[in-house]
């Protein structure tokens, strides 16, 4: 059992209050994941965001040591054991460099995405970060009952495996090995042993050779055996879609200033106009995006 959410404004009005919103959300999923959680949000920048997690003790002067003169005009912004790096220094260019350094976890990349996630309560994860400052288009987090993978920073969501892109998850797939040794072959690199990572790899394959989001996620009801609840995130917005048998809750309220999604209604209950939101299942094995 774990906790998805995710919120996408229609409305500009908002974007400042979005980290406040979808940390009531994240508060409220708590109890559906106590043992870690994270979050991305997407604030569309001109410049590649490159967030990293800091091991080892690692200080902010000496990853900038690290990294003179090897990333062009980096700025840096420091949230707890987390930094997102600014730069117009492109991919490329900078992962592969990044990947080297032994103290620095790469967690998430590109012009809009910035990533954060911790073990523990995820009250205290979303605290830590201050997720409540945050500002953006649309946001989607996850709260963790570790079912297939140890209780790590690697074991949680969100996951991504290729530009701005990220999913969240609840529930279990059964083919992951199998599939991860295909994605391997085609390229794709994995940190963890985590069945989700898997599905994010398989949706960054799929759409790097040019398929749609839509026709991604339609095809992975064959591809991906499990259950499943998803909410993956793309610049422009995010796609929900559930497993052909369903067992794992979702639920969606959409006004004409935002759609929401949560594994439970009370994530939303505090949201602004819910209770003249248009509130529903989405339907097994259908997808709904927004934006995307």
């Amino acid at each position: 059992m774990c906790g998805i959410v995710g919120i996408y404004l229609k409305n500009k009005k908002y974007n400042k209050q979005l980290g406040k919103l979808l940390t009531g959300m994240m508060n409220n999923m708590a109890s559906r994941g106590p043992d870690s959680a994270g979050f991305a949000i997407y604030n569309k920048s001109s410049k590649f965001k490159y967030t990293v997690c800091l091991q080892d003790n690692l200080e902010l002067k000496n990853l900038k040591k690290l990294l003179k003169n090897k990333i062009a005009n980096a700025k840096y912004k420091v949230i707890s054991d987390h930094v997102v790096i600014e730069s117009s220094s492109k991919p490329e260019k900078t992962i592969p460099f990044l990947k080297s350094i032994k103290q620095v976890d790469l967690v998430g990349y590109g012009k809009s995405i910035e990533i954060f996630k911790q073990v523990g309560n995820p009250k205290d994860v979303v605290k830590k970060f201050s997720l409540d400052k945050f500002s953006g288009s649309h946001a989607i987090g996850h709260t963790r009952m570790a079912t297939e993978s140890a209780i790590t920073t690697d074991g949680s969501h969100p996951y991504s495996t290729g530009e701005d892109e990220c999913l969240v998850h609840n529930g279990s797939l059964s083919n992951h090995n199998n599939l991860r040794r295909t994605l391997v072959k085609n390229g794709i690199e994995f940190k963890s042993q985590n069945d989700t990572e898997v599905a994010a790899g398989y949706i960054s394959n799929s759409l790097k050779n040019k398929a749609s989001l839509k026709d991604t996620l339609t095809n992975g009801l064959k591809d991906l055996d499990g259950f499943y609840t998803f909410i993956t995130g793309t610049q422009k917005g995010f796609a929900v879609l559930r497993d052909e048998i369903a067992c794992k809750p979702a639920v969606i309220a959409e006004t004409k200033d935002y759609v929401a999604i949560a594994s439970e209604f009370q994530a939303m209950a505090h949201l602004p106009d819910v209770n003249k939101a248009n509130i529903y299942e989405p339907k097994p094995g259908v997808v709904y995006s927004w934006g995307s």
